[in-house]
């Protein structure tokens, strides 16, 4: 770890040192030295070069080495900046206060999860009376000593009597699943493994689940085919449990089950990539009943609410962009058969659950939250009262219980939670926090773009009332736009400091994502992704042209299909960007389905192998090989966890290695990975913040500013 200390800290302290309050004229990072080896693929008779390919086995000594020895470098010149000390106390600071979820309700009892404030993980309670504070049942933070250990999945059987939780170990997709008993807090002999990409669907004492094979050779993230779902019983081993279905002609397909809340029906959702998929159900009170199939796929989008009256209610987008809700008749699946019980509106319907024996929906107006009531016919009986523009959350009700709890949330009011009287349709605040932070302060306004093919696009723009748009505001651009995601508002407590500072935090709803319904999704996927790209250049060309700030002091950040789109645009507008910070992304666009569970996004991508066509449009904005020559890039923090087994670090490290080789300008370009960690989900407080403080610094000091929390 100390190899090469010494020469790295004198070159990074003369190249530090020789900066006044930030300013970015510094000597160019020294960076390690990463070998190049021949090797050339060959696309429907194109050679590309692929000099860096060594760095994908991110296990090998090698490049374990070379992991420690990029870390050298971005900690030490992390370390050097004179404010990030004081951005993480800043941070730790806001972050302390204690965090609730809305509760849930089974046989009498709540149950809810709660932070007091910078545990690494938020604790499961239970009680009787909410008034009081409850009785621990499950503390995530106890599960293992090196703290590597998070809660990926939980869900309490319908009696209450048990939980059954996944545990993930370093950041890894693949789960281990225990099965608690609720009553005496007691940790049973159950334990499931090769768990992945699956639910936890109660049936009597026993849950269906979704696991691979156990993995043959040393790379254990290379097994990702033949998905099965099995039926656990409680109390026996993993090797009794039953096998329900799996398809030995299909290897690369996902298969996930869910049970009606009667838990009359087993429902299996079958998927072949990134979004749409095909709807079964059974029986399970007709011994031996077979699945059957309800709706087709996979080029829409179908999900079981309940059932009634001897028919399922489904939420569907087929021939209905924007959804609807649909009765179908097992006898009669077909989809001419289907009856609207709420049709297709003008907004996209997003939410829709059964609580108080009515039903609940909710839509999104330009990616806000509306919310109503209607009853069990589909009659429209009232809209549910929201406090402003934002995201309403977790509603959490039962079909006979007339109480209800939901989350509402902005990008300036931190997560609150409201009690809901189904029958009066009223809500009140339940519980709200105490945040070192005075949202009164701040402000968020929506506003309309256009791309460069004229589309309009929504974008949310916060910060300081009183702004003054003079041209030099700094600027943290987010943007995700794919996989049918939509990007609503929500409390972002990582940008307190930014704002503080008079920051200018901004969201364009860019297309590829679900603000509007497939079609928006549509338009950012496979040969039309590059509207993705544009969406969010025009989105820091209005606010240059707005007079919020100027090119140097705009950042661009997203993570995963979002760090794609920061290594995207800032390749095909490298003058437009002051700093970058692509996160755990996709950056190897022609290799990237040949990784773990890369081959299930190729429904938003397609793949290099598909036609020449398709290799050619890849080819063309791939991150990784659009790193010119001779070209000043953004002073860029790539950031990954070298356990990342869904967008595999390997991405990350090819791309940073190639952009250290050909950085023309003095602006750092640098690589920070998490070590023992993975796509993000379940990292722990203390390392968000952490991660957290050495974006921000890196931002402040790569845009000349020196922030200031006095």
């Amino acid at each position: 770890m100390k190899r090469n200390a010494l020469i790295l800290m004198s070159v990074l302290f003369a190249a530090l040192s020789g900066c006044k309050d930030g300013s970015k004229d510094q000597p160019k990072v020294e960076y390690p030295e990463t070998k190049k080896v021949d090797t050339t693929d060959v696309y429907f008779g194109t050679e590309v070069p692929d000099p860096y390919r060594w760095l994908e086995n991110d296990t090998a000594p090698e490049v374990e080495d070379w992991v420690e020895r990029q870390n050298e470098v971005t900690f030490s010149y992390l370390e050097k900046i004179p404010f990030r000390d004081d951005i993480k106390k800043r941070l730790k600071d806001i972050w302390n206060y204690p965090k609730y979820s809305a509760p849930s309700k089974k046989e009498g009892m709540y149950f809810y999860f709660k932070n007091d404030g910078l545990q690494n993980q938020s604790v499961l309670y239970m009680t009787e009376d909410l008034d009081k504070e409850g009785q621990v049942l499950l503390d995530p933070n106890k599960l293992s000593e090196e703290g590597t250990a998070s809660l990926s999945n939980s869900k309490l059987s319908d009696d209450g009597k048990y939980l059954a939780y996944g545990i993930s170990r370093g950041g890894s997709d693949w789960t281990e699943m225990y099965v608690m008993n609720v009553n005496t807090k007691e940790k049973l002999s159950d334990h499931l493994e090769w768990v992945k990409f699956s639910g936890i669907a109660w049936k009597d004492d026993g849950f269906y689940y979704s696991r691979y094979d156990k993995p043959e050779g040393s790379k254990l993230s290379a097994q990702n085919e033949y998905h099965k779902i099995y039926y656990h019983k409680v109390g026996t081993p993993q090797s009794e449990d039953k096998l329900v279905h799996w398809n030995p002609d299909k290897p690369k397909r996902n298969y996930t089950a869910a049970t009606t809340e009667d838990e009359r029906y087993l429902l299996m959702y079958e998927s072949a990539a990134s979004h749409g998929n095909a709807l079964y159900y059974k029986d399970l009170e007709k011994e031996n009943d077979e699945f059957h199939k309800l709706a087709e796929g996979f080029e829409y989008e179908h999900s079981v609410v309940d059932h009634m009256d001897g028919k399922f209610i489904v939420k569907t987008n087929y021939k209905a962009p924007k959804y609807r809700l649909v009765l179908i008749d097992p006898d009669n699946p077909e989809p001419e058969n289907w009856k609207d019980l709420i049709p297709e509106q003008e907004s996209v319907l997003q939410m829709a659950t059964i609580a108080g024996n009515k039903l609940v929906v909710e839509y999104m107006v330009d990616a806000n939250s509306k919310a109503y009531v209607y009853n069990m016919d589909g009659e429209k009986l009232h809209e549910i009262d929201l406090p402003g523009i934002g995201s309403m959350g977790s509603f959490r009700g039962n079909k006979k219980d007339n109480e209800a709890f939901y989350t509402f949330s902005s990008y300036v009011m931190p997560s609150t939670i409201y009690r809901y009287n189904i029958e009066e349709n009223k809500s009140e605040v339940f519980r709200k926090p105490e945040i070192d932070f005075d949202s009164e302060k701040y402000e968020t306004k929506q506003v309309f773009y256009e791309s460069k093919d004229g589309t309009e696009i929504p974008m949310f723009i916060t910060h300081k009332k009183g702004l003054k748009p003079d041209g030099n505001n700094p600027v943290y651009l987010y943007g995700y736009g794919g996989f049918n995601v939509s990007l609503t508002p929500g409390f972002r407590i990582t940008m307190i400091p930014f704002m503080e500072n008079g920051g200018v935090f901004a969201v364009p709803n860019l297309r590829g994502g679900g603000e509007y319904g497939e079609k928006w999704h549509e338009a950012g996927t496979k040969m039309q992704k590059q509207n993705v790209f544009d969406d969010f250049i025009s989105a820091a060309e209005y606010l240059i042209d707005e007079d919020y700030t100027k090119p140097e002091k705009i950042a661009i950040s997203g993570g995963s299909n979002g760090g794609l789109l920061v290594g995207a645009c800032m390749t095909q507008r490298p003058d437009l960007f002051g700093v970058a910070l692509p996160a755990v992304g996709v950056m190897d666009m022609l290799r990237y389905h040949k990784f773990t569970i890369g081959w299930h996004w190729a429904g938003d991508y397609g793949t290099s192998e598909d036609s020449k066509e398709m290799f050619e449009y890849l080819y063309n904005y791939s991150p990784l090989h659009n790193i010119k020559d001779s070209v000043e890039y953004p002073a860029t923090l790539v950031t990954t966890a070298d356990h990342d087994d869904r967008v595999v670090p390997a991405h990350s490290f090819k791309f940073i290695a190639t952009l250290q080789e050909k950085q023309a300008g003095k602006d750092p370009v640098l690589i920070r990975i998490e070590t023992k960690a993975g796509h993000g989900a379940g990292k722990p407080t203390d390392k968000i913040i952490e991660e957290t403080a050495d974006k921000l610094s890196f931002l402040f000091y790569n845009m000349n500013e020196k922030p200031s929390f006095e």
